[in-house]
Formats: structure tokens, C-alpha cells, sequence
């Protein structure tokens, strides 16, 4: 099995993920804009980081690319890169409605068009996020919504693409969990039983819930998966919550 090149270690579930796989002593590569976050969670579990800027593909897929080299090949990609802009599209900026697509969007975009070239030799898997926002109705996510519908759109038709080649695409559609972003919502007691309230079970997910979904879809175990759009969303994204 080869090494899987996590996007956004430094967050909440990509860290999360990390050490998951790092205790099964996986080879990991740490990918993100914080180099203090990386060097501190690298010096933790004791995998490379790097620090990278995700504003174009091409940078990106040669470092990937020049650290396979030194290093060893990769067989997954996980794009754990994401925000959260809770707006109506009547308030939202241009700006901001571009940076969330950037954030979202084609982040993913670069995690497909990167492993679409590095992983179709041997194959592998590649991990997306979306959000139950994008499956259902919920005012004030428009922009939000928007990217990771695309992000949804890209992986069914880039897992029909990638098949021949063994390449397993995959995503993950998340309610709300409680991570560092999101820290804002679950923090203010009116905003968290909202969205609590929202969610069949009645209750907020955490980040090992995800992590764990990944790290299911990362198995050689579950190589028959691909173009699956699978929540951990407390039924958000599907069912009717109780009143």
C-alpha cells in the first residue's frame, strides 16, 4: 500500500485523520497553509509535512510528484480543505463567494486532476468532502452549498472517468461537526440547539466520526466503493429531524 497525501492535515479532521492512519503505521504526507500546525502535528506522529498554498494545481502535483520521488508513491488522496460562510445570497460578496469556491471547490478540483496523474499506474483512492447542505435545503447556505454541490458533481463524473484506472473517488457529506471552524456555531448555546434540532438524532457530530468513515474508504478492504456520496450527518441531509 502506498503513502496517502492529506490536504488540510492541519485542520480539525485532517489531523484527526492523520494520527488514525499514522497509528496503523501508515506513510503519510501532511499538506497545508499553517506551517506551525503541520510542524507541530508532523513532530507528533512523526510523518512529513509540507507547506503549500493552494491557489493553482500545477505547484501542487509537482511537489507531490518530486516527494513521491524521494520518498515512495502514493495511493490516496484525501481533500480535507474546507470553510463555512453562513450568508443569503443577497448579502454575499463577489470575494467571498469566490473564496469559498476556491476553498471548496477547486481544491477538490486539484486533489482530482493531481491523483488522476500520480495514481494512474498502480490506482488508489481519492477522498472529497461535501456537505448535507449541498443534499437538502438550508437557508443562509447558499454559496456554501453551491461549491460542494460541485464538489458532489465532480467526483461522480471523475470516478466514471478514473475507473478503468482503478481509481476510487469518494465523498464524504458532513452535518455539522465540531470542529475548530465551526467552533462559532456550536459555541453559542441559541445556534447549537438550531442545529441540533436539525438533525434526526439530535445530536452534533464529531471529528472521529468522520475521520473514521475516511479511513474506511482508504481500506484495500473497500476497494469495490466509488462514486458514492456517503453522510455522516445525523440523518441532516435525508430525514426528517424530530420536533
Amino acid at each position: 500500500m502506498g503513502r496517502t497525501a492529506i490536504f488540510g492535515a492541519s485542520g480539525t479532521i485532517g489531523s484527526v485523520l492523520a494520527r488514525r492512519l499514522a497509528a496503523q503505521g501508515q506513510n503519510l504526507l501532511l499538506i497545508g497553509r499553517n506551517s506551525e500546525k503541520l510542524a507541530t502535528i508532523s513532530s507528533e506522529i512523526g510523518q512529513p509535512y509540507l507547506t503549500l498554498d493552494f491557489q493553482s494545481s500545477q505547484p501542487l502535483e509537482d511537489a507531490l510528484r518530486e516527494d513521491a520521488s524521494q520518498r515512495g508513491a502514493f495511493s490516496a488522496i484525501v481533500n480535507c480543505i474546507g470553510s463555512v460562510l453562513l450568508k443569503p445570497a443577497h448579502s454575499t460578496t463577489d470575494e467571498e463567494f469566490r473564496r469559498v469556491v476556491e476553498t471548496n471547490l477547486f481544491t477538490s478540483f486539484a486533489a482530482v486532476r493531481t491523483g488522476g496523474k500520480l495514481l494512474r499506474e498502480s490506482g488508489g483512492s481519492i477522498i472529497l468532502f461535501a456537505s448535507a447542505a449541498a443534499e437538502i435545503g438550508i437557508q443562509n447556505h447558499e454559496a456554501i452549498a453551491a461549491a460542494k454541490a460541485g464538489v458532489i458533481g465532480l467526483a461522480r463524473s471523475a470516478a466514471a472517468t478514473y475507473a478503468p484506472s482503478n481509481i476510487r473517488i469518494n465523498v464524504i457529506s458532513p452535518g455539522l461537526i465540531r470542529t475548530e471552524m465551526t467552533r462559532r456555531i456550536w459555541e453559542n448555546p441559541a445556534a447549537a440547539l438550531a442545529s441540533t434540532a436539525m438533525h434526526a438524532l439530535g445530536r452534533l457530530g464529531t471529528p472521529e466520526h468522520v475521520a473514521s468513515l475516511a479511513e474506511w474508504l482508504l481500506s484495500p478492504e473497500n476497494d469495490f466503493v466509488t462514486g458514492q456520496v456517503i453522510g455522516v450527518d445525523g440523518g441532516l441531509g435525508h430525514l426528517l429531524a424530530r420536533r
